[in-house]
């Protein structure tokens, strides 16, 4: 295929995305162009059997049903219980109260799927409570931009489904691939606020508040709600009784359960989450749809073909291959949101993959991490975004509170490369 028409058809998209239009009808609109000056098929018969074909898939199904779930859990009081619950056992571990940004994104990213729903229901409890007992804003805000990453890679994960649609990977395995991960950036994110905590042990302002063991056990019946939520989606996911699908199925049900438990299951937030939740999948549908014909359009044209055979010619090992896309998708994070790189990029890059002998599962995961720090990459990280409108600060000043958890993320990059079983072991064990 003639490399101009390769090009031409790139800066038309890129000129439409900078227009403002839409994503998904600017990838609609690309698609339309190539079939329709460079193919033989006719381009109405092709996009209207694509979008079909797309828009009608059963496993994407569990798409709106998380968005529903997490949008049920975001008008709920879960954030606020989960801080009380929190906070009194970490009195005397080095950061206090800071690590209840870590573990309070973890747990909700367990039930809501999303990087940004998790950023600013979290931050919306933890910011004022941590300012009003006096943590450095720094540290706070550094922190909770990293850890609201996690809402990506913990099950269940919006854009591992949109993942796993795009390249026909198992979405349970891809959920239980993600298990392990998560901890782990956890983990280094409680390891960097102990650190710093002892590095700055003045900064840290002294615990004024001193509970018994049974205090403890007594104030953790506020995690209760939370923790069983999680074991519903995600048990029956993990012991076979349920697809990723019915799964959240089970979490709207179990959703709406702990909102009539907590009073807050009105008309006005059953109707307000219902439309929130329709209004973010008709958005990433639209891109999904947009995506899949442009996908066809690029197959017609032969993109992916040249585009694999022009990688090859580079001779890169795996190693130079990964390192090469990081950088590709850390670049296109600071102007696409996560979806739209992975339905924009993956049909693309698949074959080359799959020809490096890359597993595809783990491939998803470290996309994955790689899509999160792009979460916090300006000028269009969403995590910034959402804390900017938080809190109103400025957000070059956020996006420097942020890169200590950006150099983290490289590490747990580098730790999946070195150590592949951190994604394939458990789905080999718990996914047939």
């Amino acid at each position: 295929m003639d490399l101009a028409i390769t090009f031409g058809l790139i800066l038309a998209l890129f000129a439409l995305l900078g227009s403002g239009i839409w994503i998904g009808l600017a990838l609609l609109g690309v698609g339309w162009i190539g079939m329709e000056l460079f193919s033989s098929r006719p381009a109405g018969d092709a996009m209207a059997v694509t979008i079909w074909g797309m828009s009608s898939s059963w496993t994407l199904t569990a798409l709106p049903l998380f968005l529903w779930m997490g949008e049920i859990l975001f008008r709920t009081r879960l954030s606020e219980d989960m801080f009380k619950g929190l906070a009194p056992w970490l009195e005397k571990l080095p950061g206090r109260l800071l690590h209840t940004n870590v573990i309070g994104c973890g747990i909700f990213a367990a039930v809501s799927g999303s990087s940004a729903a998790t950023c600013a229901t979290i931050g919306k409890i933890t910011l004022p409570e941590l300012k009003k007992r006096g943590y450095p804003e720094g540290i706070t805000f550094g922190t909770l931009a990293g850890a609201g990453t996690l809402g990506l890679l913990i099950p269940p994960s919006i854009i591992m489904i949109v993942y796993g649609v795009a390249a026909e990977v198992s979405i349970a395995k891809l959920f239980i691939g993600g298990v392990l991960p998560g901890i782990l950036l956890a983990g280094l994110f409680m390891g960097w606020i102990i650190v710093w905590a002892l590095l700055h042990p003045d900064a840290i302002p002294p615990a004024t508040e001193h509970t018994t063991f049974t205090e403890k056990l007594y104030a953790s019946r506020n995690l209760i709600p939370v923790i069983l939520l999680i074991m519903l989606v995600l048990g029956s996911i993990y012991s076979g009784i349920a697809t990723a699908t019915e799964a959240a199925a089970i979490g709207v049900v179990g959703s709406l359960v702990v909102a009539a438990g907590q009073g807050a299951l009105s008309w006005q937030n059953f109707r307000d989450s219902l439309m929130g939740a329709t209004r973010l999948y008709c958005m990433i549908a639209l891109i999904l749809a947009g995506s899949a014909f442009l996908t066809l359009a690029m197959g017609y044209l032969g993109l992916p073909r040249h585009l694999a055979e022009w990688i090859g010619t580079l001779e890169l090992g795996q190693f130079g291959l990964l390192f090469g896309l990081m950088i590709f998708f850390i670049i296109l994070g600071c102007f696409l949101d996560g979806i739209s790189m992975v339905v924009l990029t993956i049909a693309v890059i698949q074959p080359t993959i799959v020809a490096a002998g890359i597993d595809l599962l783990w491939f998803g995961v470290f996309l994955v991490v790689v899509v999160e720090m792009a979460q916090i990459t300006p000028p269009i990280g969403f995590n910034l975004f959402v804390l900017q409108g938080l809190t109103g600060k400025q957000l070059p000043w956020i996006a420097r509170t942020a890169l200590p958890a950006f150099a983290l993320m490289m590490v747990a990059v580098w730790l999946l490369y070195i150590y592949p079983d951190l994604v394939t072991w458990l789905p080999q064990r718990m996914v047939g």
